[in-house]
């Protein structure tokens, strides 16, 4: 079998290793065809492949067509001919402070423009080297323009939102080395800017008119993240492996692999679904004996972890936010974000249909990977806590903990949030908050379980233990156990084999507050 590359985004180191690159230079050549200047924007999650793209795009305009042997854009008209190119990594400037960024982001700067081949003069500020730098760098190509390559464009600025005042200093700063570019298009052949946001007041986006921005574009729907026709012709052995190991039936284990890791999708226009790229390679190189989430492990985006730390999240029903409008994305305001926008562009929300007539989206979780990811997020901001928190409360539950189980739970609704939503509809609003806390610690569940006498409110399953919950709302906990009983609820699961505990919670409508609880096994 060929290796998978867990280590690295360099697409030289890559094929020099002998390692898989799933193609898409199909996409690479229809950006880079276009006559004259090619100036493009694209969004996607982290962790999604955006660096690995930009460094096919480096090697492509160094030349390097040895690297190229075999894949798509090697049977091309491609001319295979030499520009300079500057490629900025803004992932790792430091955002501690203003004159640490400063200092971070001059130094980035510097080594970036003379790797290009460009004499700095750091009697200069960055900003005019920059503009310095696309102006000789052209000339010296003999007039056919610069290729810039800037990956992860807004994350000085995403790693700032815990600070907005600091965060709109550093989008000042940058903006003014992106505006550079305003009048110099004619001395870049290629442009591309990728990040998580689109933080449209970056000057960039009101600079150069004629960007392009393919986020949504249907011919780009599947640039990042691999289809199941990729995944088949890319992954096959070890794909036979790892379903061996689990031992799964193959078409059984493909269906459990997708359930888990695919669900992104990048266009109105375009339902295609994708596979996380990281999932895959982490999954399909550990081989382990069964799925678990990798995405998260890699590390939460510090954009949406800065601003989860001032924003109420527990209003929001993730699996199935319809009527969106798209002016709901916009990230153009620091101070007034939504949730909304961070959580789809970080990943954590995508599209799960569109009507084009009232221009809305339906928003939801892509995968069961983050499905826990977010669930264990959200449970953790709720309650002031870490993720080791909502792991602790989901083991005191597997192992009928009730005392310690019920106080972390009344800690939980503890920080219900006041608002329109819950002022509607009480009853689903603890249920949401329950059914987060269950999906964090990977518990298969039903809200409304519709049987034939009647709805258990949530009926949880997991190997040791099936639980089923009834809420009842300015009413005795003995209500919750009375409607179980006379509703029998719990008879569906009755030849299962496994523990069946009844579990009744009791809210004050007034306080928002679980006032009373308990639990009890068939």
């Amino acid at each position: 079998m060929r290796p998978i590359a867990t280590d690295t985004n360099d697409f030289p180191k890559l094929r020099e290793r002998g390692c898989i690159y799933v193609d898409k230079t199909e996409f690479v050549h229809r950006m880079v065809s276009c006559e004259g200047t090619s100036l493009y924007f694209i969004s996607r999650p982290r962790r999604f492949g955006k660096s690995l793209t930009l460094s096919v795009l480096k090697a492509l305009f160094s030349a390097r067509r040895e690297l190229f042997e075999g894949l798509y854009i090697d049977r091309t008209d491609w001319k295979w001919e030499k520009y300079p190119v500057i490629h900025f990594e803004f992932n790792d400037v430091t955002t501690t402070s203003i004159a640490d960024f400063e200092t971070s982001f001059a130094i980035h700067v510097q080594e970036r423009l003379e790797k290009a081949g460009f004499a700095y003069d750091k009697s200069l500020p960055p900003p005019e080297n920059f503009g310095n730098a696309i102006e000789s760098l052209s000339a010296a190509n003999g007039g056919k323009g610069v290729v810039i390559l800037i990956d992860e464009y807004d994350a000085p600025v995403g790693h700032a939102l815990g600070d907005v005042a600091m965060a709109e200093a550093i989008r000042d700063r940058m903006s003014a080395l992106y505006s550079r570019m305003k009048n110099r298009t004619g001395d870049i052949r290629f442009l591309l800017m990728t990040g998580i946001s689109k933080f449209t007041r970056l000057s960039v986006f009101s600079a150069l008119s004629n960007l392009v921005d393919v986020t949504q574009r249907k011919e780009y729907a599947t640039m990042f993240g691999y289809t199941e026709q990729e995944l088949s012709d890319n992954f096959e052995e070890h794909l036979h492996a790892h379903a061996e190991i689990m031992g799964m039936p193959y078409d059984e284990y493909r269906a459990e692999m997708k359930k888990w890791y695919n669900g992104f999708r990048f266009s109105t226009e375009d339902a295609t679904t994708v596979y996380n790229p990281v999932s895959v390679a982490l999954t399909l190189d550990a081989k382990e004996s069964g799925f678990k989430a990798t995405w998260a492990t890699t590390g939460r985006p510090s954009m949406l972890m800065n601003y989860l730390k001032r924003e109420d999240l527990l209003s929001i029903d993730y699996e199935k936010m319809e009527g969106v409008p798209a002016a709901a994305f916009d990230v153009a305001d620091l101070r007034n974000l939504t949730a909304t926008a961070l959580l789809q562009q970080a990943g954590y929300l995508t599209v799960k249909d569109y009507d084009s007539e009232s221009e809305d989206f339906t928003l939801g979780v892509p995968d069961e990977e983050v499905r826990r990811d977010l669930a264990t997020l959200v449970a953790g901001v709720a309650a002031g806590e870490t993720d080791v928190w909502a792991a602790n409360l989901g083991k005191m539950l597997l192992h009928a903990n009730w005392p310690k189980f019920f106080v972390g739970l009344k800690s939980l609704y503890a920080h219900m949030p006041y608002g329109s939503m819950e002022e509607a509809s009480h009853e689903a609003a603890y249920q949401r908050i329950l059914c987060t806390l269950l999906a964090s610690q990977g518990f298969e569940y039903r809200a409304e379980d519709v049987q034939s006498n009647g709805r258990a409110d949530i009926v949880a399953k997991h190997k040791k233990g099936i639980y089923i919950f009834e809420l009842k709302v300015d009413e005795p906990v003995d209500k919750a156990f009375a409607q179980i009983r006379k509703k029998g609820y719990a008879e569906p699961y009755l030849a299962d084999g496994r523990p069946i505990w009844l579990i009744g919670l009791s809210f004050d409508a007034k306080t928002r507050r679980l006032v009373d609880c308990a639990a009890m096994p068939l």
